[in-house]
């Protein structure tokens, strides 16, 4: 007994006429004859009572059209849900990530994710904060990693780390040993910084560590990723003030704790909590440890 067989014989069993479901199938008449015939030479049952004048459902007809109703409803609904199955599990997971991740924790993230996830498709998108935001509320973005505030009511958010900030400058510079006089030694320096427009909230913190240090700041360069103002500060153009998951062992620049100014930024992870498959699911959950 095939799927076919229920088809053709649901469709008879509608329809009452055997011209009528042979055109409604595609078919000619004498195969769909044939067809209900081994079906009910399987079964050991005949369905239908055939005249010249119409065509009825015996009992044991009836009862098998019951049946049949059942195993091809189940058989639809096995069928959307292995889809959405296989569309969680071999679709596309977009990640969003600040420039200035902690890029090992994400890339044994990613490396578990594949284990787990074999089809899935992950496409990382290095946006700052505000374009992340932008992007997770239109669902251009799965997931975003970003720095806090995150000021929408549409995203969930969930605080991974707090991390402080280090003064970065050419390796070649002498600083003092106490840090209380970093302030004096680096006011008159150039500074680059994140570009505001970007990120407003990361650069009102830069600029109240350069309060709290007793100077403000003079910023001759912007840039929009952590790369290019590490490539900035190393080609000599100034100094700058980056969150401690930027350090690199980089031998022509150094990086100087600031852990005693009471500044620190905040990494969250944000998405919209109604789109949730299994994999995202299993990203949330599994990065957020």
């Amino acid at each position: 007994m095939e799927i076919r067989h229920l088809i053709y014989f649901k469709t008879v069993a509608e329809l009452l006429h055997f011209r009528k479901a042979a055109e409604a199938l595609f078919i000619s008449q004498p195969p769909l004859s044939r067809q209900i015939k081994e079906l009910e030479d399987e079964l050991g049952a005949q369905l239908f009572v055939r005249t010249n004048k119409r065509v009825q459902l015996t009992d044991a007809g009836s009862y098998f059209l019951h049946e049949v109703d059942g195993i091809l409803t189940r058989l639809e609904e096995s069928k959307r849900v292995t889809k959405q199955i296989h569309e969680a599990e071999s679709g596309e997971l977009r990640i969003g990530y600040i420039s200035s991740l902690y890029q090992p924790r994400m890339a044994m993230v990613l490396k578990l994710l594949r284990e787990n996830f074999p089809y899935v498709k992950t496409s990382l998108f290095e946006r700052p904060t505000i374009k992340q935001i932008e992007a997770l509320e239109q669902g251009r973005l799965d997931v975003g990693i970003l720095r806090a505030p995150v000021q929408s009511t549409k995203l969930k958010v969930n605080s991974l780390y707090f991390e402080p900030f280090m003064l970065v400058m050419q390796a070649k510079h002498t600083l003092p040993i106490s840090q209380n006089d970093i302030g004096g030694v680096i006011r008159n320096m150039p500074f680059i910084f994140f570009n505001k427009e970007y990120a407003p909230h990361y650069h009102a913190s830069l600029l109240e560590i350069c309060s709290r240090l007793g100077f403000v700041p003079n910023i001759i360069h912007e840039a929009n990723n952590v790369h290019s103002i590490l490539q900035l500060v190393e080609a000599g153009l100034g100094v700058s003030i980056l969150p401690l998951s930027a350090k690199n062992d980089n031998k022509q620049l150094q990086f100087i704790s600031l852990a005693h100014i009471p500044v620190k930024t905040e990494v969250v992870l944000a998405y919209k909590a109604a789109h949730q498959n299994a994999a995202l699911k299993w990203f949330i959950e599994n990065y957020s440890e």
